[in-house]
């Protein structure tokens, strides 16, 4: 049974991580379209409403379905807890969709009213397909999951571009939550259906899921809420057109982190709980891949601070310019976030959730503090900084009590690639203040490039080649297909 769950996780990691880079390519392709094509305010209603659902859902979610992963006496029979799940999330759903679509219809004004109702309905529609997704995951089957992921965000796309074309503003972003619902139901449901829904409801069961939400829902919310407050803040405090700027450059620096840490942070808490009994191999794993995420995230985040500029005349327009700065500082979070999961991952692998409830208890109150001091006095860019100054602390709260469990050298991990990234970005300003050159074209795009990654990846080979080849290999056994067991 071990060698078939070897063998079905190599296969599961295999599939994701060949559809998130898919996913990730055609989904940064329809940001840049839709960026150039749609108005600065619509991406601002369309994220605030996006706010607060994604906000409220976490009431109807309530933990339960890590209770139905779990494995447990009362989920022993699938069928039967499948079906207890699906019905109790049928009805916390009905009484959040309720509840929410009051509020808004009495409290929000078009287009929000508008948005955050239609974003109602894809949600619901998408949490009812929770169920089969959750089994297809408890299986560790994931092939149908990583094709529905590419189908999504191909025919998202096509159908977004497409209604943009025609003239669409709010509906052409609506759409893709709609879309991705519907074929979400039919592949789950409809074709070749991975679990008939019907509903059950025995007590045993639903007391178990109840217990085990309520334990985990204060850590969820906590995650959501720093996910999603400074959105709700921008918005209300700073209107639809600046939450639009902040919203895309959110995007835009998040996009390095998906493409590459996505593969580390998929595996990486499952390496750390397999290896939670032995600290000196768990504290090696922590190490690698930590020192991994460093240093290739200091040389995207270093890249996309240069051609910034470049990057939104060339691909967005002249119209996005005033997010500049703000893209510029969300650019810390592209650095620290995937190495704050990873490390987030390890009290999760040694049964220290209360760890993380109060680190991010921490930075919730960070956070608030920094958006009405920092983002009331510089607008988006204090929103940026205020994100990464919860971020930062959140960090060092969890390297600390990290020391607990693994052993690690925190100069040992940054040392060197912060130097080689100062140094990098100090050698691209010489090169272009030596050519005389002050403008944004391709040419400059390229020469940035060039003069950076020359820099940064040749004192990363001069003082730590080991370390470099260690990553490339690191490479190697992630990319899909590439995976011996």
């Amino acid at each position: 049974m071990s060698e078939s769950l070897s063998k079905r996780s190599i296969t599961s990691a295999s599939w994701n991580i060949g559809a998130s880079i898919i996913t990730v390519a055609v989904l940064f392709v329809r940001s840049i379209l839709l960026a150039r094509m749609l108005p600065v305010d619509t991406f601002g209603v369309y994220a605030g409403a996006s706010a607060i659902v994604g906000l409220t859902v976490i009431l109807p979610n309530f933990g339960m379905g890590g209770a139905f992963l779990h494995r447990a006496p009362e989920t022993e029979n699938e069928d039967r807890a499948a079906a207890v799940h699906f019905s109790l999330k049928l009805v916390f759903l009905l009484v959040w969709a309720v509840l929410l679509g009051a509020a808004a219809w009495v409290f929000a004004e078009n287009p929000l009213r508008t948005a955050i109702l239609v974003l109602l309905i894809a949600t619901f529609g998408m949490q009812l397909a929770e169920t089969p997704r959750l089994i297809l995951t408890r299986r560790v089957v994931h092939r149908r999951l990583a094709l529905l992921q590419v189908l999504r965000a191909l025919a998202t796309t096509m159908v977004a571009i497409a209604l943009a074309f025609r003239g669409a503003d709010l509906w052409a972003l609506l759409a893709t939550d709609l879309t991705a619902m519907l074929l979400t139901l039919l592949v789950l449901y409809v074709w070749r259906p991975v679990w008939r829904p019907h509903l059950a409801w025995f007590s045993g069961v639903v007391d178990y899921y109840l217990r085990f939400g309520s334990r985990n829902f204060v850590a969820v919310a906590l995650m959501k809420a720093l996910d999603k407050i400074d959105d709700l803040w921008t918005g209300f405090y700073l209107g639809a057109t600046a939450l639009g700027f902040y919203s895309r450059a959110y995007t835009f620096a998040i996009y390095p982190r998906r493409f590459l840490a996505m593969p580390i942070n998929l595996v990486a808490g499952g390496t750390y709980a397999e290896l939670k009994n032995d600290r000196h191999r768990l504290s090696q794993a922590f190490f690698r891949t930590n020192a991994f995420l460093v240093r290739t995230g200091f040389l995207l985040a270093g890249l996309l601070l240069l051609v910034a500029p470049e990057f939104i005349l060339l691909l967005l327009g002249e119209k996005w310019l005033p997010m500049l700065d703000a893209f510029r500082l969300m650019l810390v979070f592209t650095l620290l976030d995937p190495i704050k999961t990873t490390v987030g991952d390890v009290f999760i692998a040694v049964g220290r959730p209360e760890v993380l409830v109060r680190a991010r208890t921490a930075q919730l109150v960070i956070l608030l503090i920094g958006l009405f001091t920092l983002g009331a006095t510089f607008g988006i860019s204090g929103v940026a900084l205020a994100v990464d100054a919860m971020l930062i602390a959140g960090m060092a709260i969890l390297f600390w009590q990290a020391r607990s469990h693994v052993d690690f050298s925190l100069r040992r991990m940054f040392a060197i690639p912060s130097l080689a990234l100062v140094l990098g970005i100090a050698a691209t300003f010489a090169v272009l203040s030596g050519l005389g050159i002050d403008n944004a074209n391709w040419y400059t795009a390229i020469l940035k490039t060039t003069a950076f990654s020359t820099t940064y990846l040749g004192i990363l080979l001069l003082l730590e080649r080991a370390q470099v080849l260690e990553m490339l290999a690191m490479l190697r056994q992630l990319w899909p297909g590439r995976s011996t067991g």
